[in-house]
């Protein structure tokens, strides 16, 4: 007779645990942006995605149309059905539109242990505003202290900050030194600021400031960089990598799915990277 195998055992015979990350964030259906952006990342880098949905959003390469929260107790209920099966390496956290939403997952998160990346999802790459006003304080003073890492682009440090954007690197060190002080470290992503080279500066409580530089691409194919990048992150913590390693490893690839964005024709907007480029490029 054949022995019926229990899920107990199957776990107990398995190979080594797979690396998990979960994204918690909106939905893009156009596929460039949100959890398709960051759950593609994940699987690219070699880990297991696992999602939860904070809005749906209607949207191509050209515009956000609408935006549909998701009701506050299937947000909190989704992570915890994750949270109580998978063992999840590494978390993500996107777009959350209202002071409500950051709170739930804030509370969500209250025992979770592990390495969260917040990137603080403000506006689309096509103009729409995805974070209300409101909600900016929320962010800062709930989920901020929370975080490993923050992501913010320039633009979304000064709306974290109360200030203008900095315009040179000096300046971009110390809001990102300020924003730092809240309690996560900080990678400032260049690509808002000027000139042929883009630098992103990751700055970490007791390490001298990285600076990862990058030529500047010229391409429209840029919708979904900073989930894609975000996740990546997150790809390498759910991995085991030390945070600067992570965040190195990620900026490398991320490059590399801009510069093959183009190789995609995919709408008539802003299109997105190619998060496969590596896997699509081998093909025969």
């Amino acid at each position: 007779m054949t022995k019926q195998i229990e899920p107990q055992d199957r776990r107990a015979d398995a190979a080594p645990p797979t690396a998990i990350a979960l994204t918690i964030a909106g939905s893009d259906s156009s596929g460039g942006a949100g959890i398709q952006a960051d759950l593609k990342a994940f699987s690219a880098l070699g880990v297991y995605g696992a999602s939860v949905l904070t809005a749906v959003t209607a949207q191509n390469t050209r515009a956000v149309t609408h935006i549909h929260d998701i009701p506050l107790d299937v947000v909190e209920r989704q992570i915890a059905a994750v949270l109580d099966d998978l063992d999840v390496g590494a978390i993500k956290i996107g777009m959350l539109s209202s002071p409500e939403i950051v709170a739930c997952v804030a509370r969500a998160l209250a025992s979770y242990a592990g390495p969260v990346v917040l990137d603080p999802v403000i506006v689309s790459k096509s103009g729409a505003k995805l974070l209300r006003d409101e909600a900016v304080a929320a962010l800062r003073e709930t989920l901020l202290p929370r975080a490993t890492l923050v992501t913010p682009n320039l633009p979304e440090v000064a709306a974290l900050l109360g200030e203008e954007p900095a315009s040179e690197e000096t300046g971009r060190l110390e809001q990102g030194r300020r924003l730092m002080a809240l309690g996560p470290a900080v990678l400032m992503k260049g690509g808002h600021a000027d000139g042929d080279v883009c630098v992103d500066l990751l700055l970490a409580p007791g390490a001298a400031p990285l600076r990862l530089a990058a030529p500047r691409l010229a391409t429209k194919n840029t919708h979904g960089t900073g989930c894609t990048l975000s996740s990546a992150i997150a790809a390498g913590l759910a991995r085991g990598l030390p945070l600067a390693e992570a965040v190195s490893s990620a900026h490398a690839w991320l490059h590399g799915a801009i510069a093959a964005a183009d190789t995609l024709a995919v709408g008539s907007g802003h299109g997105p990277v190619h998060h496969f480029y590596r896997l699509w490029g081998a093909r025969p």
